[in-house]
């Protein structure tokens, strides 16, 4: 009965652990509140939460870039105002998640994370203008869709959990369908305007083709036996 009754507690434990990871002050809202809340608080808080050399690549207006990864991101954070609102941001909402918790945990009332981050953010057309060409060019893509076979286009990144558990099948594929379809894997870290221009805001996504036509789309996670069942 003992036994039980420690089972159960455990359980318990675990389950209210689990709903707990989430403080009550972080919110987590979608681009288009995200970007109404920004401009309607004065001298906003923005924390651009990725990579020095990610936060170059393009960043939010106005935002401070606060490495989630480093070993000084407490530090940093010091020396913004808890008692207001403070606006975090990644590249798809992976590290802002953790960030804003953290926040939380260090006493800031009221934190904002961006859902699906700056892919979220590009993909509306919130970005800053950029003329500068990352990557393959919309010209440059359609010539890739140039076949007589079927064309997979795979958006991917290092690191999307997701990306990876699909990597190895799909590679596989590359190379034992050969006859059937044209495998394109195209780094999204790399290839950020053709991201925008079709406005892709979720990894992994995986476009199907036929005579330049897509025939298929899909965001998120593909088992192989429905990735393979597409591509017949």
């Amino acid at each position: 009965m003992k036994t039980n009754h420690f089972f159960l507690f455990l359980i318990s434990f675990i389950i209210l652990s689990c709903n707990g990871q989430t403080s009550p002050a972080v919110k987590t809202i979608d681009v288009t509140t995200f970007s109404e809340k920004i401009k309607a608080t004065p001298n906003a808080q923005i924390l651009d939460v990725r990579t020095p050399e990610e936060y170059a690549s393009g960043n939010i207006e106005n935002s401070d870039n606060v490495n989630w990864l480093s070993d000084s991101f407490v530090l940093k954070t010091d020396k913004y105002d808890k008692t207001k609102p403070v606006f975090v941001y990644c590249k798809s909402g992976g590290r802002s998640a953790k960030a804003s918790n953290k926040l939380a945990e260090l006493g800031f009332t009221t934190v904002y994370n961006l859902d699906g981050g700056m892919l979220k953010w590009e993909a509306a057309g919130l970005a800053k203008p950029d003329t500068k060409i990352i990557g393959v060019c919309p010209q440059e893509y359609a010539e890739l869709l140039k076949s007589d076979k079927k064309v997979l286009v795979n958006f991917y990144a290092p690191w999307c959990a997701p990306c990876k558990k699909m990597e190895p099948y799909i590679l596989k594929m590359q190379k034992e369908m050969t006859d059937k379809v044209v495998i394109i894997r195209l780094n999204a870290d790399e290839n950020k305007t053709i991201m925008q221009e079709l406005k892709i805001s979720e990894l992994p996504t995986l476009i199907l083709y036929e005579n330049k036509a897509v025939k298929w789309q899909k965001s998120g996670f593909v088992s192989e036996e429905d990735l393979k069942t597409q591509l017949q």
